[in-house]
């Protein structure tokens, strides 16, 4: 499609704001009444697997068939709120201030209640390789990103309950998360509070969340053990400046987005507690992440050494980290020519993104979480901010 940045966004967000938010997910395939209808397969781990793969590679949608609804996904929500935040602190517009609202509300009626703190999960049932997870089950990272919402909307609509709630989150990533401690005492939080992974990224986005509830809370313990996080994870970044994704033995790739949030979530950690001691662990690997995974006619590469599978998530993160780290001036013309690659090969004429193009074929499933929200996200930083 050939639009302007501009009109991309507007398309976008008439099509999700019809589509009142609510979208499939690349891994919601155990929400399928028809597997779910068949205990053999329901209870059996690879079955499960198999399945979610199924339908995370497959360029046709087969959703409808096999009675998979669209469903509002807590993290997709976050990134709407957020996106909306940011439009009402550029246009001030009262519509703006609704939507806002609207989407705060219906968050903090999705959350979790079941732990030490407020936190909040996916709708469906996922299976990886490393564990299994039931609907609901709080991660840090749909935690942090809905905290970091809540706290952008509090800043706008003075509402105490989402200021308390948001602080609460904090007692989730502390008290409920695992930790895996290196020698000097630095830990990296896991995933979820069913498993032990070490995923930098993850990790990551719950120092953010201590680090931005501190801001308010001026609670040193949140500091202290965001720098714990923030540590660990920097003494496992390549000399060249890149992170593999984790620990595991399957983890060790390199790839864009998560590269992005890595950025980011340091970053922030450094503006919320005044601590930047990690300036150059950020520059190393701004340096790195700008230099390798942007092509020149403006495509985006998903892994750090090919290009394929070419992932939405990938132009989105370059916008998002590139406003938060305060490079977006001078490197806009690389965002530019970035957004209009992906208008021209990634966005359908009904607005909404598609989710991956491969060498042969590509994904259009219109996936709200994953693709719509994060383009908006961007899109409306990139227009307006």
């Amino acid at each position: 499609m050939n639009c302007s940045i501009g009109q991309s966004f507007e398309l976008l967000k008439a099509y999700c704001e019809k589509e009142d938010y609510k979208g499939w997910d690349p891994y919601d395939g155990l929400t399928s009444k028809t597997f779910n209808a068949l205990p053999v397969f329901r209870n059996n781990r690879i079955a499960r697997l198999a399945w979610i793969q199924f339908f995370k590679r497959s360029p046709l949608n087969f959703r409808r068939i096999v009675r998979i609804g669209k469903e509002y996904n807590s993290k997709g929500l976050a990134l709407f709120l957020t996106g909306y935040c940011n439009l009402y602190k550029m246009q001030d517009k009262p519509a703006y201030l609704d939507r806002i609202n609207t989407l705060a509300e219906k968050l903090i009626a999705i959350q979790n209640k079941s732990y030490s703190g407020s936190c909040w999960g996916y709708y469906f049932d996922w299976q990886a390789r490393a564990f299994f997870q039931p609907a609901y089950t709080p991660t840090v990272v749909a935690t942090s990103f809905v905290t970091d919402a809540l706290l952008n909307a509090y800043e706008i609509t003075g509402d105490k309950t989402l200021l308390d709630t948001a602080i609460s989150s904090a007692d989730f990533v502390l008290k409920d998360l695992n930790r895996t401690y290196d020698n000097e005492g630095n830990f990296s939080f896991s995933y979820s509070p069913l498993d032990h992974t070490q995923v930098f990224n993850a990790s990551l986005l719950g120092g953010r969340l201590l680090s931005r509830v501190f801001k308010y809370s001026q609670n040193l313990l949140l500091k202290e053990a965001a720098n714990k996080v923030v540590q660990f994870a920097c003494k496992h970044q390549h000399p060249d400046g890149s992170w593999s994704y984790g620990t595991l033995p399957y983890h060790n790739w390199i790839d864009n987005f998560h590269t992005g949030f890595n950025l980011e979530c340091i970053h922030e950690y450094e503006v919320h507690t005044g601590d930047n001691s990690f300036a150059g662990a950020v520059e190393k690997g701004f340096s790195y992440y700008i230099n390798t995974f942007f092509c020149e006619d403006g495509a985006s590469k998903y892994y750090n050494n090919r290009l394929y599978p070419i992932d939405i998530h990938s132009p989105a993160q370059l916008v998002v980290t590139l406003a938060k780290l305060n490079k977006f001036t001078a490197h806009e013309a690389l965002a530019e020519n970035v957004l209009t690659w992906t208008i021209r090969n990634m966005q359908h004429t009904k607005g909404y993104f598609y989710y991956q193009k491969k060498a042969w074929q590509t994904s259009k499933i219109p996936y709200m979480r994953w693709a719509q929200a994060w383009m908006a996200y961007a899109l409306a930083l990139a227009e307006y901010g």
